[in-house]
């Protein structure tokens, strides 16, 4: 019997009390990513669903919820409304849930003081730094020009581009603002400060409608979710207007599927990419060449479904604030090559009847031009003079055919498979508290590993 049913009949028998369709859903990632889990009842420890300390963003779809820090509600708690909530690091409760109860129509009281979280990157990620006081030069906090996206947590907040309060300025009220671009103001904050609201004040930005859990979608400017990023929600036909054109390299979808096209209105070479961490956008041929992305509910004939990359994402072993890591020592690495690549080279041949004794010809030319590349180099370089010197004798030897022997010639198309040398990713073992672990990383490991109390890998 599950959680939620002993709940109800709990409930049915008068046990337990909770406002009318109280329900809470807790997301394991920023953005209402990765696992989740809804309840409608108190839920006292975290641990009985396999949830503790992992909450990173949630949805209050009726009711109000007291979320605590500590089982049994006890630690740091706060009361959340209905409403949206993508990140709850700037509630200082980022991967730090342990209990969660509907708080009644009558909830503890939530402190009023104004406070502000400014994020580096769009949809609240990478560094923040959080206020509850005015700001008057973000260098201080060595902030200045690196806000991309805000949560105003309570009271009106003036935001500046330059310091003191200078330039062009906003009024941000309570509410989520996951990217600054439209405000003309991403990367260019340099104060901040609570202001009393003013009547028809023209800089007051009304804050963004609240949105449900939907398709989403974050680009990243390098490999392994490095660089500058963008996320969407919405159809994005053309790159160019979000300054984002032929750039991105990794990417992460939170939720949905979404089409993903190296050509802007959705054209040229397309892939499909399911929820999940892409480190590297090379396997698909679309590396720093998308034009455009929009949300899908079935992919294109043409447009093949991409497979989860063999490497683990690195995403997914980021540091969660306050988490305390352990070192323990690697027992075992084994370095995963790519696939073998296929070079390729055209050749002329007689198509007359002739031809067989050309192609004798030519595949004499190979073999003799085989044989002298291969004197030439040494190690990798020999094998490669090889292939260069079986070509260059091919053509010698179609042309000395050509030479001997008159009659129409064609095209004909060469290939051969030439191994990789490049690790894929690394096959790592380590042991923690007496458990073995394996993970496939993307990049060599040292002698050692970080990992977290349940053993998980850390970067």
């Amino acid at each position: 019997m599950t959680t939620l049913h002993r709940t109800a009949i709990a409930l049915a028998a008068g046990l337990l009390t909770c406002p009318a369709w109280a329900q809470i859903t807790f997301y394991e990632h920023d953005g209402y990513g990765g696992r989740s889990f809804t309840t409608a009842a108190p839920l006292r420890d975290f641990r009985s669903v396999g949830f503790n300390d992992r909450a990173s963003s949630a949805v209050v779809v009726g009711g109000r919820w007291e979320v605590c820090e500590d089982i049994a509600y006890g630690g740091a708690c706060v009361v959340l409304r209905p409403g949206n909530y993508p990140s709850l690091g700037g509630m200082g409760l980022n991967d730090q849930l342990s209990s969660a109860r509907p708080a009644g129509p009558t909830p503890a009281p939530v402190s009023s003081a104004p406070q502000i979280t400014f994020y580096e990157n769009e949809g609240y990620q990478g560094r923040s730094v959080t206020a509850d006081q005015e700001l008057p030069d973000f260098r201080r906090v060595a902030f200045n020009d690196r806000a991309s996206s805000v949560v105003v947590t309570s009271g009106r907040w003036e935001v500046c581009a330059d310091v003191a309060y200078g330039g062009s300025c906003v009024v941000l009220r309570p509410g989520n603002y996951p990217s600054l671009v439209g405000m003309g103001l991403n990367d260019r904050l340099s104060s901040a400060r609570p202001t009393e609201p003013q009547r028809g004040d023209p800089r007051d930005v009304p804050p963004p409608a609240p949105t449900p859990p939907g398709p989403q979608i974050t680009f990243y400017e390098h490999d392994g979710y490095r660089g500058r990023s963008f996320t969407t929600t919405q159809p994005t036909q053309n790159f160019r207007s979000v300054g984002f054109n032929d750039i991105a390299s990794s990417a992460v979808v939170q939720n949905g599927r979404w089409e993903v096209c190296a050509d802007v209105a959705y054209g040229g070479t397309c892939a499909v990419l399911r929820p999940g961490n892409y480190p590297s956008l090379r396997g698909m041929d679309l590396n720093d060449r998308l034009s455009s992305a929009r949300p899908t509910d079935q992919p294109r004939a043409e447009a093949p479904v991409a497979t989860q990359p063999v490497a683990a994402p690195s995403y997914e072993y980021r540091r969660r604030p306050n988490e305390r890591l352990f070192e323990v020592p690697v027992t075992y690495v084994r370095a995963v090559v790519g696939e073998p690549t296929e070079r390729c080279w055209i050749e002329q041949q007689q198509a007359t009847s002739s031809s067989g004794n050309q192609a004798g010809r030519t595949l004499l030319g190979a073999v003799i031009g085989g044989v002298i590349g291969h004197q030439i180099g040494g190690g990798t370089g020999r094998d490669l003079a090889t292939v260069g010197g079986a070509v260059t004798g091919a053509v010698i030897g179609a042309r000395t055919g050509r030479d001997s022997d008159a009659g129409p010639t064609q095209d004909v198309r060469r290939c051969t498979s030439v191994p990789s040398t490049v690790p894929a990713y690394w096959d790592v073992d380590y042991s923690f508290r007496g458990e073995q672990h394996r993970v496939q990383m993307s990049s060599a490991p040292g002698s050692t590993i970080s990992v977290n109390r349940f053993g998980e890998p850390r970067q």
